[in-house]
């Protein structure tokens, strides 16, 4: 699997705020983990089974991440309607054939790390955000590929913290679309059960973000 990371924390890039609604539908901060049966008010989770289970798996109890945000879409050469572009600069940098990447299928989830020492801090962040792509450059996914963003973040669930959020991109090809969405659907399996792995889970006792307390600003800019 293609993998690496960036961080977008200029003044100039937007932030995550959490809670978040859109005036323009009735899309909204769903948090799944302290009503986990609300997953049935967010249609992608619907729409893509896939993207259902995982959100489910990065909410679970012992998960270091909740979710805030998710999306999914299909990616077609030719068509600039569906990403023809962003297609075509992927299918060049995983060096397959025009034939093997005519479709594509592509996807982000938002996160935020429980963990509040982690969630303030950009540099703890960046560790693992190494860590998280280079594990997954070993992932036996040769259409694949793993794209996360470091972002700043302000949450206000029962308190206000300032911290930083990373969003996951998990896009695969494919010579039809069936097969770039079954291909997308493994990697964003795999990449989920990295995500879970024991090691990123809070350390016990630890505060996180989805306790009662306030907690300081983030740590300042990434390095």
């Amino acid at each position: 699997m293609l993998a690496d990371w960036s961080a977008e924390c200029s003044a100039d890039d937007p932030h995550l705020v959490i809670p978040w609604s859109d005036p323009e539908s009735s899309a909204r901060f769903i948090d799944l983990r302290a009503e986990p049966y609300d997953i049935a008010e967010i249609p992608e989770a619907d729409h893509y089974p896939a993207l259902g289970r995982a959100l489910r798996a990065l909410n679970a109890t012992r998960s270091p991440f909740l979710t805030a945000k998710c999306d999914a879409w299909p990616l077609i050469a030719g068509d600039p309607d569906h990403h023809a572009d962003s297609l075509e600069s992927l299918r060049l940098q995983l060096d397959l054939d025009v034939e093997q990447a005519r479709f594509g299928f592509a996807s982000y989830i938002d996160l935020l790390w429980r963990e509040r020492a982690i969630f303030a801090s950009a540099h703890h962040q960046q560790d693992r955000l190494d860590r998280i792509t280079r594990r997954a450059q070993k992932l036996s996914h040769p259409e694949a590929a793993l794209e996360c963003v470091l972002r700043p973040a302000m949450l206000d669930l029962n308190g206000a913290l300032e911290g930083y959020a990373f969003t996951v991109y998990v896009t695969a090809l494919g010579a039809d679309a069936d097969t770039a969405s079954q291909q997308w659907s493994a990697a964003l399996e795999d990449v989920v059960h990295l995500l879970r792995a024991k090691e990123l889970e809070p350390a016990r006792g630890s505060a996180t973000i989805d306790s009662g307390n306030s907690f300081p600003s983030r740590d300042g800019q990434p390095g």
